[in-house]
């Protein structure tokens, strides 16, 4: 069989690496996500730690600072940081305003802060300032009017942003490093869980592997709950299809049996040049072909019976029924009721078959009264068929199920018709009972069969 020719399963890609890729996708995903919110949180903590140093040099000058006699700002105590007095350390602060002297530190030497526009109000302003062609500062300012006099004076505190930059870098190094690893941990971690997980539908392809080589005839062992299900369905499956081959070579021996007996006096005819060889042989030939039709009819019901769509509606089945057999004996009156909408789950043709059999009885064995009520009981479809006839003696109502046993041998038959209904009923998973009939007196027979969803 070709890869393309119907019937032979494709491959649709792995599960395995269906799996990983996907936990790889949402490793991936959420690192990155995770990473990127990380790192802005990080980014903004380390910033608003050096803004906070810097606002405490801004609260300390605004603290210490004053008015001279001439009107401008002088400090009653200097910073304590020593990198304010070193010429170009990055660390810087200036008092300015417009019409006055510029007060810078002396780390600015000869450089000042720009000034920039009035601000309202006296709120602290941050920024980032490229002021400086080869420094770039973070800068705090806040412009307030001192004691004694009317001038608004811009306090600014500048840093050096190299040294910020350089912790934000390092920071974000060790977040890309941890994020890495995390990665390829996580990675490692579901390759392992795939390939581990997976590992019992690996033992359970090795374990239908050795029933098809014939080394077991079930699946062994202990299994996940989540596979369970799946093997109890593999060794049902595997027991109906032994049930189906025992019954097969059960019926081929029997409709062996059964047509070896008539063969065996057809040739003995032959043999002994008997007069009335052709009528031995229509006789037989004609019991021959009835064990043949039975064991056909057996063998379809078996054949169907796996199918979860056998379904049949009972009322029409009972009518055309009740329509043939009323041709053959016109004399016997038939009665049916119950309600018209009941699915049985068995195929069609094998419910009339049952039917036609168990209404043909009836109707030859009875009185000429037939009386057939069709209705549902806890999942099942029940039909009784009754007649007004002798009945069955209760010693003899399990024995009438045999093959070829007839109680009444003065009508022609074969009796095998309640041996059919038995069978085919049982492959339904069906019964069929025998009762004695408290209306009409006669025998009453109950079939029950699994209600179709």
């Amino acid at each position: 069989m070709t890869e393309g020719e119907p019937g032979k399963p494709r491959a649709s890609g792995s599960l395995s690496r269906r799996m990983i890729l996907i936990a790889f996708a949402w490793i991936s995903a959420l690192l990155v996500g995770g990473g990127f919110a990380l790192d802005r949180v990080l980014v903004g903590a380390v910033t608003a730690n050096a803004d906070d140093q810097l606002q405490y040099v801004l609260r300390s000058l605004l603290a210490s600072a004053e008015i001279d006699p001439i009107g401008e700002v002088r400090f009653n105590r200097q910073p304590a940081d020593q990198s304010f007095l070193e010429p170009y350390s990055g660390q810087y602060w200036q008092v300015s305003a417009p019409g006055h002297e510029t007060f810078p530190s002396r780390s600015l030497w000869d450089r000042e802060l720009a000034y920039g526009k009035p601000h309202s109000g006296s709120e602290v302003r941050k920024y980032d300032s490229s002021q400086f062609p080869d420094e770039k500062l973070r800068v705090i300012e806040r412009d307030v009017t001192l004691p004694g006099s009317n001038v608004r004076w811009r306090f600014q505190v500048a840093s050096r942003g190299d040294a910020l930059e350089a912790q934000i870098a390092v920071l974000r190094r060790t977040l890309v490093r941890s994020f890495v690893l995390l990665g390829v941990g996580l990675a490692v971690l579901a390759t392992l869980q795939t390939f581990y997980g997976l590992l019992p539908l690996r033992r359970l392809r090795l374990e239908i592997a050795k029933m098809r080589a014939g080394r077991s005839n079930r699946i062994s062992g202990a299994m996940p709950l989540e596979l369970l299900p799946m093997v109890e369905e593999l060794n049902a499956l595997v027991a109906h299809n032994e049930t189906q081959a025992e019954e097969a070579r059960r019926h081929a021996g029997n409709l062996a049996h059964a047509l070896k007996t008539p063969l065996t006096v057809i040739m003995n005819a032959a043999t002994a040049q008997s007069d009335d060889l052709a009528d031995t042989v229509i006789r037989e030939a004609r019991t021959m072909r009835r064990q043949v039709d039975h064991h056909l009819a057996r063998a379809r019901a078996v054949g169907r019976r796996g199918s979860a769509h056998s379904r049949a509606q009972v009322w029409p089945s009972v009518e055309s029924v009740e329509r043939a057999v009323q041709r053959l004996y016109p004399h016997v009156r038939i009665d049916m009721s119950g309600p018209k909408d009941l699915v049985a789950h068995i195929e069609r043709q094998d419910l009339d078959e049952i039917m036609g059999n168990l209404v043909e009885n009836a109707a030859k064995y009875g009185g000429g009264s037939v009386f057939v009520t069709v209705g549902a009981q806890a999942g099942f479809v029940e039909i009784q068929v009754e007649d007004d006839g002798m009945g069955i003696p209760e010693a003899d109502r399990i024995r009438i199920f045999d093959r070829g046993v007839r109680l009444d041998t003065g009508k022609p038959g074969t009796g095998l018709g309640l041996a059919i209904v038995r069978d085919v009923a049982e492959i339904y998973d069906g019964t069929v009972t025998l009762e004695e009939s408290e209306d009409l007196g006669g025998l009453l027979v109950r079939l029950r069969l699994p209600m179709a969803g």
